[in-house]
């Protein structure tokens, strides 16, 4: 198969060059990973009678091969990334395929395992290639469309589903089959119409953990704790106690999707205008916001109405998350990018492996407790980014560098 460096990449068709590559996978992924997020409450209470403990197991074996992304590190021994990131979507994709024939607990449980271990190692590997391939000058704006054409396509699937689902009496195994299927011809096709690129940095393809990168670790391992209270309990809960159906909870994504297609690309230029100090420290603060809200809701008995417009809050303020993407971009060896892209992810999920089922059983006997360890969570968030300088670079990395330099290492 051809290779072509990326340097030189300018010089091919528009379509055909790396860019064009990463907003085809952010096009791509979302179409299956966010439909079966969309029906994935509704489907396992309908078809499993799932609870909050059963609910809380799922999302725990989701997020296992997250734990292990750091197995990305070998697999690209013997693999090109971009390859490992194309034969990761078509997992995903073919796994979502088949998820309504798996009607069961332990059904659910298997096939969720097999599509995450496709969403987790794809999601690796495609933040790894966006930092290879963005020019750093660029990555802000950049990683906001990209933000954006995700958001696009999830507006084009929850779109089509909330237009057709009662009108067409649409099952749960004709959706998952097209939006699966979908993803799936896209990764056999980047595979066929794309050339190999190369970054100009060769990847180092060891395990890496340094010092001086502390700070992006503690973030990625706060981020991943938090960020799994909302994913497991904020749809739940508009099922469990507002009792929305398929329809509603798509339309409520539908908002969320159109107004990140709007404003990420905006987000994208605020980064690169105001830095990511700024712009982190704004998200974590609006969630501290939001989840003390969310417990406002059980403990006061604030309504529906409130929480819908909550939720649309709480994924504007996650969309800024793509800033400490850059952030490392600037700390970074560029030889680091792909095996701390494995690292970080593991990081990430060490919490999303035993909270959600632990958080299951605190949320049957108090479900505002749940939302208030988040927003204690995003608090400790806060602090951290309060660390990172105005002009992150090699050699400093936090503002305490000019004070204590960061070893080598």
């Amino acid at each position: 198969m051809r290779i072509i460096g990326t340097d030189t990449a300018h010089e091919m068709p528009a379509w055909r060059r790396p860019v064009a590559l990463l907003f085809l996978f952010a096009f791509a992924m979302p179409i299956a990973f966010n439909t079966w997020s969309a029906l994935l409450n509704n489907f396992v209470i309908d078809a499993a009678g799932f609870t909050g403990v059963e609910i809380g197991w799922l999302h725990t074996v989701r997020e296992i091969p997250g734990f292990l992304a750091v197995g990305v590190i070998a697999l690209i021994i013997f693999m090109r990334e971009q390859v490992l990131g194309i034969v990761s979507l078509l997992m995903l994709g073919a796994a979502t395929a088949v998820t309504a024939w798996f009607p069961s607990f332990e059904g659910l449980l298997t096939v969720t395992m097999i599509s995450s271990i496709g969403f987790h190692y794809f999601e690796t590997v495609n933040q790894s290639l966006q930092l290879q391939w963005i020019d750093k000058k660029r990555a802000p704006q950049t990683l906001g469309w990209i933000v954006g054409i995700g958001s696009a396509a999830s507006l084009l699937s929850y779109g089509l589903l909330v237009v057709t689902w009662k009108s067409f009496d649409l099952s749960y195994n004709i959706v998952y089959l097209v939006s699966g299927g979908f993803t799936a011809l896209v990764a056999v096709f980047c595979f066929f119409a794309y050339p190999q690129y190369e970054a100009p940095h060769p990847q180092f393809k060891t395990f890496v953990l340094r010092k001086r990168y502390w700070l992006y670790y503690a973030l990625q391992f706060m981020s991943g704790a938090r960020r799994q209270i909302f994913v497991v309990f904020a749809a739940f809960m508009m099922v469990e106690k507002f009792g929305f159906e398929v329809h509603e909870i798509t339309s409520l994504f539908l908002i969320n999707f159109i107004a990140n297609m709007i404003f990420a690309p905006l987000m994208g230029q605020a980064v690169a205008r105001w830095g990511e100090r700024r712009a982190l420290s704004f998200e974590y603060l609006g969630l501290i916001i939001v989840f003390l809200s969310y417990g406002g809701i059980y403990y006061f008995g604030w309504g529906v109405v409130l929480a819908a417009v909550l939720y649309v809050l709480d994924h504007l303020f996650f969309a800024l998350a793509f800033a400490l993407k850059t952030y490392f971009q600037k700390i970074a060896d560029p030889r680091d990018i792909a095996p701390t892209a494995a690292v970080a992810f593991t990081i990430n999920h060490i919490a999303a492996v035993f909270l959600p089922a632990l958080l299951g059983y605190l949320w049957v006997t108090s479900p505002g407790s749940v939302f208030g360890l988040a927003a204690a969570m995003a608090a400790v968030s806060l602090g951290l980014s309060l660390l990172i300088p105005r002009h992150p670079e090699p050699g400093n990395e936090t503002i305490f560098s000019t004070i204590l330099p960061a070893a080598a290492e």
